[in-house]
């Protein structure tokens, strides 16, 4: 299996000094995710987690939204000469009686690390698909105080970034505030896949009283990719896209930018927010 991190030899400049030394890198490789033997989709991602990675993707596709829909995760041969195994394919079995849908037809089969869900950006598909409505979950109310403090625990747990200073990351919180799961990747989409997956092989969806806090922005893939887990609450760093603060106005989500400290901004869904003071208008 390909690793984490690898290392190169560099020229490091500092205030005009000249020096070589090793530097680490985050690994960036090519995953196939396969479904029922038939490609699906290619995706950049760092190696780990693979098997969580395609669940979760599925789940983002609509395809599989229970674990037990799911009968089978390999890896299989990959694309050299001599079938040695590269990890850089794995192949979903499907459960008997689990619908496959006509993926030619749905999307493109190569997305990078960092685009997700490539041409398929259709607000009215993701709201009609999740087998798990936002709007439908039990009630969650969390103070600007806890969101506020989110950030730092999620510093704290990326342990390959302090490394690498190279790799976005995705947790999971519950609605008290406490880390329940976290993982890295090159592309922020993958790491959020990978949260979703172990949910699903853990039993562990609908995500219905929990906070994903992505460490960049928040583009309408992740957006989409909490509603189609049943995640209320999605909190990023940095901005939301346009469509992004759509997709979550249109399905009840929850999103929560720039958070930062004690400054952030809500786009949708203050009703989850427990506020002391009234809202000011300007």
């Amino acid at each position: 299996m390909g690793r984490v991190t690898e290392r190169r030899r560099i020229i490091r400049i500092r205030d005009g000094v000249v020096s070589t030394r090793p530097d680490t890198l985050v690994a960036e490789e090519p995953l196939e995710i396969r479904l029922n033997g038939r490609p699906l989709a290619i995706t950049m991602r760092t190696p780990g987690d693979d098997f969580a990675l395609a669940a979760g993707f599925l789940v983002s596709e609509g395809v599989i939204a229970e674990g037990g829909e799911v009968q089978s995760i390999v890896y299989c041969a990959g694309a050299t000469a001599d079938g040695v195994n590269t990890y850089n394919v794995v192949d979903v079995k499907l459960a008997p009686g689990v619908a496959v849908p006509d993926i030619t037809l749905e999307r493109n089969v190569y997305t990078t690390s960092s685009c997700g869900l490539c041409g398929k950006a259709s607000l009215d598909a993701v709201r009609t698909t999740t087998r798990h409505p936002v709007a439908d979950t039990p009630p969650v109310r969390v103070t600007p105080e806890l969101l506020a403090a989110l950030p730092d625990r999620l510093r704290e747990a990326q342990r390959v970034f302090d490394r690498t200073g190279g790799l976005h990351a995705a947790a999971l919180f519950s609605a008290e505030g406490e880390l329940v799961d976290v993982r890295e990747d090159v592309g922020r989409h993958n790491a959020v896949d990978k949260l979703v997956g172990r949910a699903l092989t853990d039993g562990r969806l609908p995500l219905s009283r929990s906070i994903l806090l992505v460490s960049g922005r928040a583009s309408f893939e992740l957006a989409q990719k909490a509603v189609m887990a049943g995640i209320p609450m999605l909190a990023a760093v940095s901005a939301p896209s346009s469509l992004a603060v759509d997709l979550a106005a249109e399905t009840g989500l929850t999103l929560v930018g720039f958070l930062r400290g004690a400054s952030m901004n809500v786009y949708t869904g203050d009703h989850r927010i427990a506020l002391d003071t009234p809202v000011g208008r300007n």
